[in-house]
């Protein structure tokens, strides 16, 4: 198994990234800067940033930091966070003379300072609004605290709003700003910091306020020559954040929000979609990890040379890497290689090339094999990994397989049937005999009819009766926001939601629709809007055309109301699945009659 969290080295062809954003952060001309690297959830950006940080490690003249603004939040205000880890860092990297000790102290004063007109400016701002003392006792500080006691126990709202007034003035923010920024400066210099790099990661997981202040923090150092600031975001959290807090001016097409951010970050740097053969590579790297631990290190360094040579269709095969190393076990790099191919292209392609999502699903195939040679049984990892795919992707299928199976001793008949393409033969698998991705995966090797699959859905059974194994990875803020829109009850969100199907892969759309059904299965009601956004989303991606009606078969007659009737044929109609929901249909008006007229309207259109 793989440890799920970022790395140094290079296994995502990440190099030439690395080298631009370092050719940014070196030049003279372009200090200080802020880089944004921009990337779906799981893309690689905090290990795209490990690199940079790694390779400076060594550097007496850099100072390189990291900050999660997400760990802070609740606890302390962004800006505080981040301008005390900064300074909390050099003085624990660097041995600070006297002048810098001083300096150190003087500016940890500022920074106590600049919370607190932050705090006093923003609860002064409330309490004038609300006019409630609970707040001010809330942030009450020495100086406002001492005014208030010689105020006497008579304290008007007018008096509290001069003290907050006379403590946080505009004119003495300004001069503290000024201030910090020429004593960072000065620190600096006494520290023999050439360049400092502050690495802000998973910002795009802050709320929205935690966002802001920490851009403004940052507006901080970006007068101090030799810093450089690394956003790693999805950059479309970050956008939207902006764009709450500086909405576009109507009539002016001004774009506040997207100005600001264009300002801000200088330099945007985006992490592209792994290819088939950068994921194969990937993929590939981790199982020679994993299998060949000794020879590991020598065996990666070679395969990143080779790349060199062709890195945009390089191939990892197993002539390559026996020729070099001869006293390779074959058996074992032949199964590395073999699987490698099987998984690779799938991944590649359904999960849109994202690395944390591919891993995820490679240390579940890890984990099950370690469990079933605790319990003394022999997989084919080929096979394990072949109905993983589709318990991965077609849930559904996986599940009806898994019913086949326990029927039938392990070699349920109907796998034999569709290998053989005998189609017509085939009941519990027929909704699925369009399925394009289905037909591949059956023709895939190894071919499944001559195996008893009892042990495999043994050590997936977990996934069958909780769904565990699925719901433990976690959406991307963009599937996320999709999801938000799909269950607003709206037809505008839903409509805006529809719009954003193609941003993200099939897994995830996939998760979405389950997400859906979960929700209408677990209503004592079913809500009209919920199923629109169920069948408007199945509608929307090929792929699940097969999987919506599947889990439409499974709601008792009894649940649905004639008011659905036309939604469900209407999704039929679109997705050329109309005899499916014919035939669905003749079994529901036979459980439940109020259906009867509405599906007969329904079949009269057609």
């Amino acid at each position: 198994m793989w440890k799920d969290s970022e790395t140094h080295i290079d296994l995502l062809n990440f190099d030439y990234l690395v080298e631009v954003t370092k050719d940014i952060i070196e030049n003279e001309d372009l200090s200080p800067c802020t880089i944004g690297v921009y990337g779906d959830w799981g893309s690689g950006k905090s290990s795209l940033v490990e690199m940079i940080l790694k390779s400076y490690e060594a550097n007496e003249d850099f100072l390189c930091i990291k900050f999660n603004g997400w760990l802070f939040e609740d606890y302390e205000d962004a800006k505080t966070a981040l301008l005390g880890t900064i300074i909390d860092k050099i003085k624990e990297k660097r041995n600070l003379s006297a002048k810098a000790i001083a300096g150190v102290k003087k500016l940890l004063k500022n920074i106590n300072y600049l919370d607190l007109a932050s705090k006093g400016l923003k609860y002064g701002v409330d309490f004038m609004l609300t006019g409630g003392l609970g707040t001010i006792a809330d942030i009450t500080i020495q100086q406002v605290a001492s005014h208030l006691k010689s105020a006497g126990q008579e304290v008007k709202d007018e008096e509290i709003k001069k003290v907050l007034e006379g403590t946080f003035s505009k004119e003495e923010v300004r001069k503290n700003l000024r201030e910090f920024q020429k004593d960072f400066e000065d620190l600096l210099k006494e520290t023999k910091i050439k360049k400092l790099v502050v690495f802000i990661d998973e910002l795009d997981r802050c709320n929205h306020d935690t966002i802001l202040e920490t851009l403004e923090a940052i507006r901080l150092f970006l007068f101090t020559k030799g810093t450089s600031f690394i956003i790693g975001a999805d950059e479309r959290q970050v956008m939207y954040a902006v764009g709450k807090r500086f909405p576009e001016v109507k009539g002016n097409h001004l774009d506040i929000g997207k100005e600001y951010l264009e300002k801000m970050i200088q330099y945007p740097i985006k992490i592209p979609q792994l290819g088939i053969y950068e994921m194969e590579f990937y993929i590939t790297s981790l199982f020679l990890q994993e299998t060949f631990k000794k020879e590991y290190a020598e065996i990666i360094e070679f395969l990143k040379s080779e790349r060199e040579q062709n890195f945009i269709k390089f191939e990892i095969s197993y002539d390559l890497i026996k020729d070099k190393f001869q006293d390779i076990d074959e058996d074992k790099l032949k199964d590395v290689i073999s699987v490698s191919k099987q998984v690779s292209s799938v991944l590649s392609n359904r999960l849109n090339g994202n690395p944390r999502h591919c891993k995820r699903f490679l240390n579940a195939l890890s984990m099950r094999m370690k469990m079933a040679e605790f319990k003394n049984i022999n997989l084919d990892k080929k096979v394990l990994a072949k109905l993983m795919l589709i318990e991965y992707f077609k849930d559904d299928v996986f599940k009806k397989i898994g019913e086949l199976q326990a029927n039938e001793n392990g070699k349920p008949t109907e796998i034999k049937l569709v290998e053989e393409n005998k189609w017509d033969e085939v009941e519990a698998l027929k909704l699925w005999k369009d399925d394009s991705w289905l037909n591949n995966w059956i023709k895939s090797e190894p071919k499944l009819s001559d195996i008893d699959l009892q042990n495999y859905f043994y050590f997936t059974r977990e996934s069958l009766q909780t769904a565990s194994f699925k719901s433990s990875y976690s959406l991307s803020s963009e599937a996320e926001n999709i999801l938000k829109g799909l269950q607003a009850g709206s037809d505008t969100f839903r409509n805006e939601a529809i719009k954003k199907s193609r941003n993200i892969n099939e897994f995830e759309s996939s998760e979405i629709l389950k997400t859906l059904f979960v929700s209408i299965e677990a209503s004592t009601e079913i809500d009209l809007n919920l199923l629109k956004s169920f069948l408007e989303w199945g509608k929307a991606n090929e792929s699940l055309h097969s999987d919506t009606i599947a889990k439409l078969s499974t709601l008792p007659a009894k649940a649905l109301k004639f008011t659905f009737i036309p939604n469900i044929f209407e999704f039929g109609r679109a997705t050329y699945k109309f005899e499916d929901i014919k035939e669905l249909a003749g079994k529901w008006e036979k459980e439940n009659t109020k259906l009867k007229k509405a599906i007969e309207q329904e079949l009269k259109q057609n």
